[in-house]
């Protein structure tokens, strides 16, 4: 086994002649980032017309391997082959260097390659930028150095590989789909928690009260105020400690997610008193994804906020049965009829408090947001699980791949049926 550097085995970023031969009207295949992902999950869909990708994007044809180069999508090994391109030509976003093998490897070898943990550590450790946008540069990738087994060995290698990672990729899939289901049942426990009907009529919970413990009023009636989150100079507010400061981004369906969020200093959240929030106010996201809902807890009694709606806790509604119909289909119909804007989507407070919200009595409020938290606390459980099994495949995924491009195993003797090995499939 030899040692070749990349730009002796295939070219980085090069030219594309293909692209040029395409007439302006000519339709062809377009990456974005979101798109780009190994196995099966690759969505070559996507299309747009040569004259208005010629500037600004990365060119690429079938047989190239791409490779992400922006920070984290290039340390998640999102690197592809690409092949089965409209007319054989493609473009795509511009954080993607483009790999195209020469006759000495194998494109598919070359994949593996890229996708080996060695390289993803050293090409973390070459990149530049600010913290968040930093990139792998293409002086990375010509000077890596390959471990160049013979092309037939290559071949076997790949062909291992490819089967490997295929019933990798297909369990990997499985779970994805159980958890689509799962998200299905949520929706379906937050629409049967606010609606009046029985579980199992499929009706629209404002359909009409079927007894006089339901009526349906305006959210007005249902809060005694609501206030919104400030708008602030965060280099004047922020601080590494002190006070939580909720954004819009921290509000979650259902819960408030702690990660990435801010602090403000004791005198600052005093001075901001209207857009501080109490434990039982139901804050709802006013700008960017509007109509997210959650109930604030303990742990945020006390808190500041902003990009959100703050609905004061009244005696109509229990604080987390208004949430849930917030949540709800019911809830985020009324929501996107209300929202506006074009470049990012907004919801006012005066339309809020027109939304029509169903009033069960005070005890069947109770009961139901009791059996929608154990409801929602098995699929939880259940999520967790899930995700646990697929962080656990997408390392046996890489670990295989590293282990079998460094010549850790002899693939013509190792066996398939233990790739999953501590994967409960």
């Amino acid at each position: 086994m030899t040692v070749v550097r990349l730009r002796h085995l295939a070219q980085v970023n090069p030219l594309t002649p293909a692209f040029d031969r395409l007439a302006d009207e000519d339709e062809l295949t377009f990456l974005p980032m979101e798109a780009v992902w190994p196995g099966s999950r690759l969505d070559i869909t996507r299309r747009r017309v040569k004259a208005s990708v010629a500037t600004g994007y990365t060119r690429f044809q079938d047989g190239d391997v791409l490779v992400p180069k922006i920070t984290p999508t290039f340390e998640a090994g999102r690197a592809v082959l690409i092949a089965g391109l409209l007319g054989g030509v493609g473009v795509g976003t511009t954080e993607l260097h483009v790999v195209r093998p020469g006759p000495r490897i194998d494109p598919r070898f070359l994949l593996y390659t890229v996708n080996t943990h060695g390289f993803l550590r050293l090409g973390k450790a070459e990149m530049y930028g600010v913290a968040g946008q930093q990139r792998v540069p293409d002086s990375f990738l010509r000077d890596l150095q390959v471990e160049l087994p013979r092309l037939e060995e290559q071949r076997r290698l790949a062909d291992f590989l490819d089967g490997e990672t295929t019933r990798i990729d297909a369990l990997r899939d499985r779970r994805a789909q159980q958890r689509r289901l799962l998200e299905e049942r949520h929706t379906v426990a937050l629409a049967e928690c606010v609606s009046s009907r029985e579980p199992g009529h499929h009706l629209h919970p404002l359909a009409g009260p079927v007894s006089d413990r339901w009526q349906v009023v305006p959210l007005r009636r249902a809060v005694p105020a609501v206030n919104v989150g400030v708008v602030i100079n965060p280099s004047t507010y922020f601080t590494d400690s002190g006070v939580p400061f909720i954004h819009g981004f921290n509000v979650r369906s259902g819960w408030i997610d702690p990660t990435g969020m801010k602090f403000m200093s004791a005198a600052s959240n005093e001075q901001l008193s209207r857009s501080r929030v109490e434990a039982g106010d139901v804050l709802v996201v006013r700008v960017g994804a509007p109509g997210r809902s959650a109930v604030v807890t303990e742990e945020f009694d006390g808190a500041n906020c902003a990009s959100v709606l703050i609905l004061r806790k009244g005696k109509l509604l229990l604080p987390e049965f208004l949430s849930a119909f917030i949540n709800s289909p019911a809830g985020q119909g009324q929501v996107k009829i209300a929202q506006y804007g074009a470049a990012q989507e907004v919801i006012s407070a005066a339309q809020t408090l027109s939304f029509e919200v169903p009033v069960p009595d005070l005890p069947e409020q109770r009961q139901r947001v009791s059996k929608l938290e154990q409801v929602l606390g098995s699929i939880a459980e259940l999520r967790r699980g899930i995700d646990t099994q697929v962080a656990l495949l997408a390392e046996r995924r890489q670990a295989l791949i590293t282990a079998a491009v460094t010549g850790q195993f002899d693939v013509s003797t190792a066996s398939g049926r233990n790739v999953t090995d501590g994967v409960n499939v």
